[in-house]
């Protein structure tokens, strides 16, 4: 599927880019018209009207147009309710307190099945409480007072149905040919209304690669503060989406210049660290943005979440550990183990997962060992324990510290990936020989109550954990050996 770049460059004359837009948008509603016009017709039939609107009239006319559909209509909730419960598949309410209903619906076409995700809201004209960002919703009489209470005037534009009548009062074709985010009115207001479209701001400049108005920029810098009100959850939820986009480094950016960072994700524009007087290290928070660019392009199945969080924040521990020493130097000594720290700490107060939390922190606490391999003079057993400690995790550790090499020296960078072209050699030889992926002892914990006539407990941890031990350092012993291993063991014990 087309993405903006594709759509919106080179750049033509206006006039050009809407005909263009305008064409784009035509096919795309033709592509789901049958599911569309359905629905509209069943709506105009109950005496309502229905159009499509907000990001699925942006992505219509950028040719992007997913499953997802989104209209608004006159009807009322229960009007709603009574009209597309014979026609969906299924039928949800989870959202009806402010007026929307969200149903599945299967359609096939030219013998191609595609399942649609449709919610229909009714319009709405809502007040909001300066100390919360949810609405007192009251519902509205036209799309026009509907459009007008959009996040962003790209997002501000309808069709109506059946008849495909485009309705843009706040010139949002015109801003999305120009790749432009503005509010259809003032962005104070905008934002103090609802303060996490500020977040929005920076998901929708690095989702569709478009430039934030200066008015809106200006708002987002005095209004940072705002963002306070905001669920810890529904920041996560926008900083995820912006992560997982194209261009995720144009919008964190935009957080870090606006303050934003400063409030919801504080450690990022911690590293931008003022340069020591014999400029010996390099920009951290550039070098960071860096990583993460890098780690994007060795992605093989899609967006990773949890590499690009680790690429993100792997050096975040450095401004608590930056040292100046006496030979002028810059160190920052075990800054991986306190970034570690840090990262937990954060992602936690924005309530990811814990599996994410205790993934991306394990990164970020690995990134630097490989440093530690040199020229190759790792022992067997050295190699064992890192693939080890990366568990399941060994293949984005590979990508993160292949990224985390930004130096501008081609024959350094060049001796850095041509070592660690030999560990993973190594580690995949290894993994042949000894199925490193699941290393455990060649004991298991039933064989070592047997070999020692014990009970189950702490005992039998002690010996599971010498055992495995031994394993790291030597690699598979046959059983004999490991039985007359773990006895020798247990006679020190004595």
């Amino acid at each position: 599927m087309p993405n903006a770049n594709d759509d919106i460059q080179p750049t033509p004359p206006a006039s050009e880019q809407l005909s263009a837009a305008q064409r784009r948008a035509v096919s795309e509603l033709l592509r789901v018209s049958p599911v569309a016009d359905d629905l509209a017709r069943r709506f105009q039939q109950a005496g309502f009207r229905l159009a499509l609107v907000g990001g699925s009239v942006r992505d219509a006319l950028l040719g992007r147009l997913g499953n997802d559909l989104d209209f608004t209509t006159d009807a009322r909730p229960a009007d709603v309710l009574r009209i597309v419960r014979p026609w969906a598949d299924a039928v949800w309410e989870v959202g009806i307190a402010f007026g929307t209903v969200g149903c599945r619906k299967t359609a096939r076409e030219e013998g191609v099945t595609r399942a649609f995700q449709v919610e229909v809201t009714t319009y709405r004209s809502e007040a909001y409480d300066r100390t919360s960002r949810k609405p007192e919703v009251a519902y509205g009489d036209s799309v026009e007072e509907d459009l007008v209470r959009r996040d962003f005037t790209v997002n501000a534009m309808a069709v109506a149905l059946p008849e495909k009548t485009f309705i843009d009062p706040h010139g949002g074709l015109e801003d999305l040919a120009r790749r432009v985010l503005r509010t259809p009115g003032a962005p104070e207001a905008s934002f103090s209304d609802d303060p996490l479209r500020m977040m929005r701001a920076a998901r929708f400049a690095a989702q569709l690669d478009f430039t934030v108005a200066d008015d809106v920029i200006g708002a987002m810098t005095s209004m940072a503060d705002r963002i306070g009100i905001v669920s810890p959850e529904r920041v996560r939820d926008e900083l995820n989406k912006l992560l997982l986009s194209a261009h995720p480094c144009k919008g964190i950016r935009l957080l870090v210049d606006t303050g934003l960072a400063d409030r919801v994700l504080p450690e990022i524009p911690a590293l931008r660290l003022e340069r020591d007087e014999h400029h010996r290290h390099k920009d951290v928070y550039e070098h960071s943005l860096t990583v993460l660019e890098q780690a994007m392009a060795l992605e093989q199945d899609g967006p990773d979440l949890t590499l690009r969080l680790a690429a993100l924040l792997h050096d975040i521990g450095k401004p608590k550990t930056r040292r100046f020493e006496r030979d002028g130097r810059v160190s920052f000594h075990h800054h991986e183990v306190v970034g570690a720290k840090l990262t937990r700490k954060r992602m936690t107060a924005l309530k990811y997962s814990n599996e994410l939390v205790k993934d991306v922190s394990r990164l970020v606490e690995l990134h630097l060992r490989f440093h530690g391999y040199g020229t190759g003079e790792w022992t067997d057993s050295a190699v064992r324990r890192y693939v080890r400690d990366a568990g399941p995790l060994l293949s984005r550790l590979h990508l993160l510290t292949r990224s985390d090499c930004t130096t501008r020296n081609k024959r350094k960078a060049s001796a850095l990936a041509g070592a660690y072209d030999g560990l993973e050699a190594r580690i995949g030889r290894l993994q042949e020989q000894e199925e490193l992926d699941a290393i455990r002892p060649d004991l298991d914990g039933n064989d070592i109550m047997n070999v020692l006539g014990v009970r189950p407990g702490p005992l039998v941890g002690k010996a599971y954990q010498y055992l495995l031990e031994l394993r790291l350092e030597h690699g598979p012993m046959e059983h004999d050996e490991a039985v007359a291993a773990l006895k020798e063991w247990w006679a020190a014990q004595s």
